[in-house]
């Protein structure tokens, strides 16, 4: 079906460099035209607190992880009724848009807009997370600094103007149909590749594992650790803990908000949080090569990604991420046992899932003698070579096809490609639930959302 669409017969120019030309038949109108800005706030706090979140949408901020906010401190918050469109105007650039399904409040900093008759909420969505209009809302903001988040903001007065390719009704509907199914055909595609990756890893992990817990002779002569949980140990290995083998620098971690890295012009050092580099900054806080652990969130339990990360050079680490200084030992080695461990039995919270500094200093670990551990990294490295390659190739594929996804996206938005006889034959709906795939993680964005609840509602 892809490969049988083609461009629209006739073409007139926009005069829009970042749109070019469309099919004759469709307009190029404002936003102004098409969404009416409101603003109702809250007199009680008591209406459904929603967050705005790139995977899905406006959404319970409870069910998605939030802390609970007091109703006292979500007064004047902002009223957003079903249907309507809301814009975190800090994260407009980053296509950052929503439709309430239900009546709830959003931050006072998100601009709330009614639908006019003309509009298509489906339609505009795809319209407002194109990357070429991405650049004009980024233009367009106002404000200190130079990132999509920060102190920079995307205004009504300056969204408003801004214009937006505008196909007939009929036929934006139609483009919707076509991209909400292809979006769930790319999807298992992707799901089915994530699934792939995830084995290799598995596999990846389980020779580690066994190496780092048992040593590369498989007739070691074993001991009982005393450990439970760890059970027999190699002779030669000895009972640890993390705060043995680690000093912890929790102590020199600094959290910057969205608003303070939004106002740094340089950002050229690594910014970590609990699941790694989650922005850019000005200056570092440390020079060194050091272990982090996930203290928070969803991830502890989850494990989609790495919890133990080696950080090295010059980069900044926020509160949510452990700082360890191996003391003795190779610091790869001991990732990687870190890494394998299951820290359920030391997470504390059922919202949001924590791994407090004394618990995960106090754990016990099995260590070999030093040159050991360098052994065991390296045959390590040798043994699972081709895994690595193997998932090397299909993370390649996979970013491949998110990208031809974001392209074909732009192309049919923009009146490049004609879907409409495509878009006739396909059934009224798709499989909306399977495009979350379509998004990758957006955690930064939640840190963000969250920061702008707590900075209003203090």
């Amino acid at each position: 079906m892809i490969d049988g669409l083609r461009p629209y017969a006739d073409t007139n120019p926009t005069g829009l460099p970042w749109l070019g030309d469309v099919p004759a038949h469709w307009n190029v109108r404002r936003i102004k035209t098409l969404l009416r800005e409101v603003d109702s706030r809250s007199k009680t706090g008591e209406e459904r607190l929603l967050s705005l979140r790139m995977r899905q949408g406006l959404v319970d901020h409870i069910d998605a992880g939030g802390k609970l906010i007091p109703p006292e401190s979500l007064v004047n918050f902002k009223i957003v009724e079903p249907g309507q469109v809301v814009m975190n105007r800090m994260r407009a650039a980053a296509g950052l848009f929503g439709v309430a399904n239900v009546r709830g409040l959003v931050s006072p900093d998100y601009a709330v807009f009614e639908p006019l008759p003309e509009a298509f909420n489906p339609y505009l969505l795809q319209a407002f997370r194109l990357p070429s209009l991405s650049a004009v809302f980024r233009a367009e903001s106002k404000g200190l600094g130079t990132g999509e988040s920060g102190f920079l903001r995307l205004y009504t007065d300056r969204f408003g103007p801004i214009p937006v390719p505008y196909p007939p009704l009929d036929e934006q509907r139609l483009i919707v149909r076509f991209l909400d199914w292809h979006g769930a055909q790319t999807a298992k595609l992707i799901r089915a590749k994530k699934k792939i990756i995830a084995l290799l890893n598995e596999q990846k992990q389980a020779i580690i594992h066994r190496a780092v817990t048992r040593g590369l002779d498989p007739n070691v002569r074993l001991k009982p650790s005393g450990i439970p949980w760890l059970g027999d140990i190699p002779e030669d290995w000895e009972v640890s803990r993390v705060k043995t083998e680690f000093q912890c620098l929790n102590y020199r971690r600094v959290p910057l908000s969205g608003t303070e890295r939004g106002r740094m012009t340089v950002r050229q050092y690594d910014y970590y949080g609990a699941s790694g580099v989650i922005d850019k900054v000005d200056e570092f806080l440390f020079d060194d090569k050091l272990l982090l652990i996930a203290e928070d969130g969803a991830n502890l339990v989850l494990r989609n990604l790495p919890l133990a990360i080696i950080a090295e050079g010059k980069f900044w680490v926020n509160n949510h991420a452990h700082i360890l200084k191996p003391r003795r030992g190779d610091i790869r080695f001991l990732a990687a046992i870190l890494e394998g461990l299951n820290f359920l039995p030391w997470i504390s919270g059922a919202a949001q899932p924590k791994l407090t500094q004394d618990r995960l200093m106090g754990i016990a670990i099995a260590v070999p003698p030093g040159h050991k551990q360098l052994e065991i990294i390296q045959s390590c490295d040798e043994e699972v070579s081709e895994l690595v390659r193997a998932i090397n190739v299909a993370s390649k594929e996979l970013i491949f096809i998110q990208e031809f996804r974001t392209r074909l996206i732009a192309d049919v938005v923009t009146g490049k490609l004609d879907v409409r006889a495509a878009a006739a034959s396909l059934p009224e709906s798709a499989e909306l639930e399977a495009t979350e795939e379509l998004v990758e993680d957006d955690d930064l964005d939640e840190a963000i959302d969250d920061a702008e609840n707590k900075e209003v509602a203090a």
